[in-house]
């Protein structure tokens, strides 16, 4: 599979599970740079009024797909946030540096999840 065709096959899968969520796109930006480049933007609004902002710069890099830079970010109605996972280099003293995750009240060490997962996790979050 070419480097191209593994970004388009990420992105379809994306787009699928996107489209079962109770939700709208407010955004939906799936920008690719080259066959190997890719970024994806989106903005859901889910029927609660949640939000979920996705942002991932994604690279084919010896034939596998890696996300260089991410941002999963979930939010209530009330803006409250649910959670965030990225992998901004700012919590140097966790195991998982530079990957964690926000909740509301603390961060916490936390592997780079995958997007089909942070959708499952938003949806039942909010449900």
């Amino acid at each position: 599979m070419s480097p191209h065709e593994a970004i388009e096959r990420y992105l379809a899968a994306v787009e699928a599970a996107v489209a079962s969520l109770p939700a709208y796109a407010e955004n939906y930006s799936e920008e690719i740079l080259t066959p190997e480049r890719a970024n994806l933007r989106i903005r859901l609004r889910f029927d609660n009024g949640a939000l979920l902002e996705i942002n991932e710069a994604l690279v084919v890099a010896n034939d596998e797909l890696t996300t260089l830079g991410y941002r999963y970010h979930l939010q209530r109605a009330n803006n409250e946030l649910v959670f965030r996972y990225d992998n901004t280099p700012h919590f140097s003293n966790l195991s998982s540096f530079p990957h964690h995750k926000h909740l509301h009240d603390k961060v916490v060490a936390a592997s780079k999840p995958d997007l089909l997962e942070v959708l499952q996790e938003a949806r039942v979050s909010v449900v």
